[in-house]
């Protein structure tokens, strides 16, 4: 069975992030890239579209054997175990955006993109998305491909017979904050019993932290996911528990994926990518979904880079390679291709991006991505995020899954960050 976006993500955050590098030695790039003509690119399925990686082929072809090449398994351990060992290496390799900060620190073995003339195209990209891939030296090691902007996703039909807003710019309006989430929340399981508007508390809990500007570590390597932006998302999580908005169902499931199909989880907070999973899980309710804003603002959940590892010999023309796949139009081309939502504001108004969707009721869903992408924070992102907020993310679930007591699910998740902060040499 092929992975979800979803699926691939988590995926990834299998390991900890703050271990990814550690086994690379600074200027250890030893040339095993290309070999003048030939150039090796590296991604993952899903990672690019086909359409602009097969035009890059015959665009460059004159100068050019570009390869790309599809890796399977887990991504991120495939390219470290390459890096490391310092042979067939490839020239430019993707990074996943979840991953990013765990490259940062070893920057060193990519080349700066900044040498290579990036900084003219700064202001094409949303700002935040461009900070992602660049190191606390200013050292640019990740050109932006796309991001993932969460929104509403909601069927249209089941809010109008529980007597809630159901048209998007209505839903948008009238469920701006999280109270007035939850208040829905209570009001669609009051009117057609058995319903829930979320999956579980996970969503709410993750999507909080990700709407602001803090995660779990910051840039003086100390932990702060103890402070008063995580406790928050954390308590409008075990609300929405206590309120009965939440099922008991785990994602993924035959039977979370039958309560989509009949309408009992007729609600869900999604990135841009979950259109696509909606498609291939649910291809019985074509036409019943709408999509709008997600309660207070958005925030991101995906979306990637590529780079130009030391290994390659010809940096300059990499780098125009990828500049050129990664523009406006190409970026549109891939939201269509593979759904990769273009981080180039420009995209936004190409005629790809402003096709009505069927599915989704003929709605225009850029009209709501596109003002998300806009608006995602800018937040630091410390390789050791990923090491220190799993604990968290693991007791908040044990709270929604098996209901364990709030406070004791709280103690033992600081518990489990201060022996990890401790063992990292972050400070606590």
């Amino acid at each position: 069975m092929r992975l979800s976006r979803r699926g691939l993500l988590r995926a990834g955050l299998a390991g900890t992030a703050a271990t990814a590098l550690g086994g690379l030695t600074s200027g250890c790039a030893v040339p095993t890239g290309s070999t003048g003509r030939n150039m090796v690119l590296w991604y993952w399925d899903g990672g690019l579209g086909d359409t602009v990686l097969k035009k890059a082929r015959a665009r460059y072809d004159s100068t050019v054997d570009l390869k790309a090449i599809k890796i399977g398994g887990y991504y991120r351990s495939k390219l470290i175990t390459t890096l490391t060992g310092r042979a067939h290496v490839p020239d430019i390799a993707g990074l996943k955006g979840e991953d990013m900060a765990s490259y940062l620190p070893d920057a060193e073995q990519f080349v700066d993109l900044r040498t290579l003339g990036a900084q003219k195209y700064r202001s094409q990209y949303l700002p935040w998305k461009w900070q992602q891939g660049i190191a606390d030296d200013g050292t640019m090691v990740g050109f932006p491909i796309d991001c993932g902007p969460v929104a509403h996703f909601y069927q249209y039909q089941v809010f109008r017979k529980a007597g809630l807003p159901y048209e998007p710019a209505d839903v948008s309006a009238e469920l701006n904050t999280w109270e007035k989430f939850f208040t829905a929340g209570e009001q669609l399981r009051k009117r057609i019993p058995g319903t829930s508007l979320l999956t579980d508390v996970n969503s709410v809990f993750e999507n909080i932290v990700q709407q602001g500007a803090k995660r779990y570590v910051d840039k003086d390597r100390r932990f702060i996911g103890d402070q008063h932006h995580v406790r928050h998302a954390w308590d409008l999580a075990v609300e929405a528990k206590r309120r009965g908005i939440v099922s008991d169902l785990v994602t993924g499931t035959p039977d979370q994926i039958s309560a989509v199909d009949t309408g009992k989880l007729p609600s869900q907070l999604g990135a841009s990518w979950a259109t696509y999973d909606i498609k291939n899980g649910n291809p019985k309710t074509k036409g019943r979904w709408r999509i709008a804003d997600m309660p207070v603002r958005p925030s991101n959940n995906g979306g990637s880079f590529l780079s130009i590892t030391k290994a390659c010999r010809e940096p300059e023309h990499a780098f125009e390679i990828i500049a050129w796949m990664l523009n406006a139009a190409n970026q549109a081309t891939g939201y269509v291709d593979a759904g990769l939502f273009p981080s180039t504001p420009a995209s936004y108004g190409l005629k790809q991006l402003r096709e009505p969707d069927p599915f989704f009721g003929g709605q225009v869903t850029t009209d709501v991505f596109g003002p998300a992408a806009q608006k995602i924070a800018i937040a630091y992102n410390s390789p050791y995020d990923v090491a220190l907020g799993q604990p968290i993310k693991d007791e908040i679930k044990n709270v929604g899954v098996l209901g364990k007591d709030p406070e004791k699910a709280w103690s033992d998740a600081m518990s489990k960050c201060r022996r990890i902060a401790k063992h990292l040499g972050v400070s606590y």
